[in-house]
Parts: structure tokens; sequence; C-alpha cells
């Protein structure tokens, strides 16, 4: 046992073509004490790839309550553990986060071993604004949280990037254009493999092209942000000079259904949906 903890290494992996594992993770892999995975079965195909031969426990969702304590204990004795997700860099959308925060309480050094990224990927590659963006991941399951989040995002002047499965793509595509209007839009799918695709154009031509052919692979979808008209048609105000009701109606002239932008006024300003619809009515009624 040694005085000193153990390293909390973040190994970023291959998202799809193997030659993107790099030197230094293979290295730290080989060295770890133990290889904590999201999925054992698909990780043990990479090590065994690259001969790497550390033990492999699981960490996922569903038993990271259990088993953080258990990583956490191995590292203040002295061992060095390596967490992986399935694919990607470890913490984004996965539990690798709760893990990196019992580090951090306990006093662990936690270190990065960048590396591939599907998120980064794709907006690089896109063609769209990435002086700033922001990553949503997937997506809430339930209806209600999906809106309720969409709405938000409705007036963010900032690229967004998020990932779909392919069985949701076209109802997620539908939601989007019903909550940002017509935008730019990307999809990348199979980033790295040997089916790599871009189709760039709007959310409207996305949801035409997946009208005719059926979704297949992973895909991570690059939007943009909220374009000028959003902020009022009036770029010398702040948001703040803007009404509620100007905020909806420039909303509603770059393409926004008007019910998406109400609510999206609505809760980016915190009042009532009443509120924003009845300076909506004012407004069209030269008031």
């Amino acid at each position: 046992m040694s005085d000193k903890p153990g390293t909390l290494f973040l190994c970023a992996t291959p998202i799809g073509n193997l030659e993107d594992m790099t030197y230094r993770a293979v290295r730290i892999l080989q060295q770890s004490a133990v290889i904590a995975a999201e999925d054992t079965r698909r990780t043990r195909n990479l090590l065994n790839h690259f001969a790497i031969h550390t033990p492999l426990v699981s960490y996922h969702e569903h038993n990271k309550a259990g088993r953080g304590p258990e990583l956490i204990g191995r590292l203040l004795r002295g061992e060095d553990v390596a967490v992986v997700s399935d694919a990607g860099l470890p913490g984004i959308s996965d539990p690798g986060s709760d893990l990196v925060d019992l580090a951090i309480a306990a006093g662990i050094t936690v270190t990065p071993l960048p590396g591939a990224n599907a998120a980064l990927s794709a907006l690089v590659c896109s063609g769209l604004d990435t002086t700033l963006f922001t990553f949503i991941g997937f997506l809430p399951r339930t209806t209600k949280k999906r809106r309720e989040l969409l709405a938000k995002l409705a007036g963010y002047p900032c690229t967004m990037i998020l990932y779909e499965a392919p069985h949701r793509l076209k109802s997620t595509l539908t939601e989007l254009r019903q909550a940002f209007g017509n935008r730019p839009a990307v999809a990348a799918r199979e980033l790295t493999k040997k089916f790599e695709e871009f189709l760039r154009g709007t959310l409207e031509s996305l949801q035409e092209h997946f009208a005719a052919a059926s979704p297949r692979g992973e895909f991570t979808l690059v939007i943009a942000g909220c374009p000028s008209a959003l902020s009022g048609e009036l770029p010398s105000q702040s948001a703040a000079e803007i009404s509620p009701g100007q905020a909806v109606m420039a909303l509603a002239a770059a393409g926004q259904d008007k019910k998406a932008a109400i609510r999206a006024v609505a809760l980016a300003r915190g009042i009532p949906k009443r509120e924003v619809y009845q300076a909506v009515l004012l407004l069209e009624q030269g008031q």
C-alpha cells in the first residue's frame, strides 16, 4: 500500500477507427492497476487489439453507486485507475463524471488522456460557427422535459451539438424544426468509420432526406444558433431592452413556430406564458 493516492485517468478511446488510439493511452492502460469500463465486452475487444492485459471491471450507470466507492478505495491505496467509456472521452454523457466528483472530493489527482470525441469532430467539420457552441448530449426521454429544454435552447445564440440514435432521429428532427424553425443544420453519422457521412443543409432538408432514407448508425447533430434576427432585429439593443412581444415576433420572423417562440421567451425570462401571449397580441394590434 502506498502512502500517496493513485491517479484517476480519463482515457479517450476511438469512436470508430482504432488508429485514433494514442500511444499514451495504450501505455497508461497497460500500466494501470485496473480499467473501469462502461461496457466490458466492448472494451475487451479494444484491449485485445492492443495486447493490453490489465484487469477490467464494469462501471456504468446501474452500478456506479457501489462500484464508485470501491474504485476510490483502490485509488486511496495508491493504485492507478483508468476509466473508459464505450467510445470517446469518458465523463461526457456517461457516469464517468460521477467518479470524477468522488475523486476530487477525496483529494485524488484526475488526469485526462485526450483523444477522439464525436461532438467536436462533428462540429469542426460541420461548416457552422465554432467560435461559440454548447454541447447538449442526448435530449431527455420524456416529452415534457424534452420540449421544455428545446424551448429554452430556441433563443441560444451559439451552435448546438447533440447526440441521437437512428431510431429516434426522425422524431427528433421534427421536434427541433418545431422548436427552432428552419435553421442550418448538419447530421454527422458513423464518424471516423468506413461509411462516415456529413449531411449539410437545414433542419427541413434533413427531414426530407431521412423521410426517403432510413437513418443508420449513430448520429451527431450540429445546429446553428439563434440567427441575428432573434435579438429582435435591433442589434444595438440588449436582450433586456427588447420586449417579450418583440422577442417572440423576431423568433417567428426567423421561422420558428409562434407557440414555441412564446414558450421559449417565457422560459428564458421567467415569466408566465400568458403574459408573453398578451404582449404579442398587443403588438399585433399595433398597441
